[in-house]
């Protein structure tokens, strides 16, 4: 390929593969909901310093991951397509991160080439920009902090330095308005290891003194605004989502220390036959300044979460750049050498992968049908499953001829499977779309409740309206609700008859409800039998009239 067209190729590929897909499906419930939601408050309230889901103070990240949604639905519109822009985007400077680290690290423009490719098109990761939550936004600002950490330990003029250092500082406060201290500790994790192994500490306390300034330039004005209008937001930030979720022994998503390891594994997909030669190069090559800092890169991150208590698979995505770097360089090394082994066995494995897949989705078909009159959603799912097989059935029989297979048959799958899921799950998980249906019904109620955060926040969403009442939960927005202003919000099931009898004096009443079991049956039988009632999967939607003064 011609050095000059490797990097248009690479952002006409993000271009395509990432944001063609972003309309073509609803929000998943819970986060794209909420997410969607909170940031639109922003634009509607005018309030960009303390973040609220649906009216009521939600104070579990900071706020510039919620200033970038929100800015992409000012701008593409309060649709899917602008809440899901900041992840697609996000993930596409990441990837041009890739591409700029590998070229300062091996002067090789095919190796940045296939870095850049390779990180693009894990599953993962191609997944991630197409949805609407904060790990892609946090994950390009630490890639960005690690990437002009090395180019600024690489620089050999003063000048480069003080930049260097100066963008590791912009891209930590970014990180750390967007989720928290994370983003100042990361870097710090990877930097001190790597300069004591090279000997140059005194580095780290000549030019890291630049880095704290910029980020506490940034972090600053937002930090105080914060505060001064919610004087509480730190104590709960600090304690409930960094010491609690990390140490506490009731910490969220508690699992292993050994989680990360089997999902590493699968998070290389659909490259997960070139680890092993990738960290066996990476071993016998430790000793070179640049393949250290890419083992500290990954390794140091993933120990660090193995050791919390709270884990959840976004946690290592900022491991997947060096992953990627690695697995690229010898890659490219292997091409170049004529080494195919790797490859095909990677394309034969990638091949009986899809096939399995092909044939459970059959037999499902066939036994206990995924799809009830649904063609157009099957074919969207056979076609991408065709061009996995496809693209790694070319690699397995021609490694090196078609080594770039499976990042197309990846990309291809990940932009088809949300669009082509079955009409159960869309109508289970993506309560939005049914909203949609009735959204003129719905924007002509006075009141409106729900017994679902996510169908709740996906009611708020569509119809721009924050003011809805949480029937009988409390979930994540306990914190928000004990506020005296927040406690007129929850109806519990006493309640029930008598909020909505004086919601329906002021006119009808919009009810969302999501009914998975008993529990959620006896909440429904409460409510007024009379108007109208519309039902999809476990979603129920009320229209009750209002009462005759």
């Amino acid at each position: 390929m011609s050095t000059r067209w490797a990097l248009p190729l690479l952002l006409g590929l993000c271009l395509l593969a990432y944001l063609l897909p972003l309309g073509t499906h609803g929000l998943w419930i819970p986060d794209e909901t909420r997410y969607g939601q909170i940031s639109q408050d922003m634009l509607l309230s005018g309030n960009w310093v303390s973040p609220h889901f649906m009216n009521l103070r939600y104070f579990e990240k900071p706020a510039a991951g919620y200033w970038m949604i929100a800015a992409s639905q000012a701008l593409f519109g309060q649709n899917l397509f602008g809440v899901r822009f900041a992840s697609a985007l996000s993930t596409g400077l990441s990837v041009l991160l890739c591409y700029l680290i590998a070229r300062r690290l091996w002067n090789d423009p095919h190796k940045s080439f296939v870095c850049a490719l390779l990180y693009m098109s894990l599953t993962v990761i191609a997944g991630a920009a197409g949805y609407a939550n904060l790990d892609p936004q946090f994950t390009f600002w630490v890639n960005l902090s690690l990437v002009a950490l090395w180019f600024a330990l690489d620089s050999v003029s003063r000048a480069q330095r003080l930049a260097g250092w100066a963008l590791v500082g912009l891209a930590c406060g970014m990180g750390f308005l967007t989720k928290g201290f994370l983003a100042w500790l990361l870097p710090v994790l990877v930097a001190l290891p790597w300069v004591i192994w090279q000997k140059r500490w005194r580095e780290l306390f000549t030019y890291g003194p630049v880095a704290i300034a910029v980020a506490i330039v940034v972090s600053l004005p937002w930090v105080l605004a914060v505060h001064a209008q919610e004087p509480d937001y730190w104590r709960f930030f600090f304690w409930h989502e960094h010491i609690r979720r990390f140490a506490g022994d009731d910490a969220q998503h508690s699992a292993p220390w050994y989680y990360y390891l089997p999902l590493l594994v699968v998070f290389s997909l659909p490259w997960v036959a070139l680890l092993p030669p990738a960290l066996r190069q990476a071993w016998q090559t430790r000793r070179q300044a640049s393949i250290a800092f890419l083992l500290f890169w990954l390794l140091m991150p993933l120990l660090f979460f193995s050791l919390s208590k709270g884990k959840l698979p976004s946690y290592i995505l900022p491991c997947l750049l060096p992953l990627s770097l690695l697995m690229g360089h010898a890659l490219a090394d292997r091409l170049q050498l004529k080494q195919g082994r790797a490859l095909g066995i990677n394309g034969l494995l990638n091949l009986l992968l899809g096939l399995a897949a092909l044939l459970a989705l059959v037999y499902l078909q066939l036994k206990k049908p995924l799809y009830d009159h649904e063609p157009h959603n099957l074919v969207l799912i056979f076609i991408g499953l065709f061009g996995w097989i496809m693209a790694n059935l070319l690699q397995a029989f021609r490694p090196l001829q078609c080594w770039a297979a499976p990042a197309f048959g990846s990309l291809l799958l990940i932009g088809l499977v949300p669009a082509g899921l079955p009409q159960s799950v869309v109508d289970n998980k993506m309560p939005d779309q049914f909203i949609l249906k009735h959204l003129q019904e719905l924007k002509q109620t006075e009141r409106l409740l729900s017994n679902d955060l996510g169908a709740a926040s996906a009611l708020a969403w569509r119809l721009k309206r924050p003011d809805v009442a949480l029937y009988n939960t409390i979930g994540e927005l306990k914190y928000g609700l004990a506020y005296p202003d927040g406690i007129h919000q929850r109806v519990d099931t006493k309640q029930i008859q008598q909020w909505m009898s004086e919601a329906r004096r002021s006119g009808s009443v919009g009810v969302v409800m999501r009914v998975k079991g008993k529990d959620e049956l006896h909440e429904l039988d409460q409510l007024p039998k009379e108007g109208k009632r519309y039902e999809q999967g476990n979603i129920v939607i009320l229209i009750i009239p209002g009462e005759t003064p």
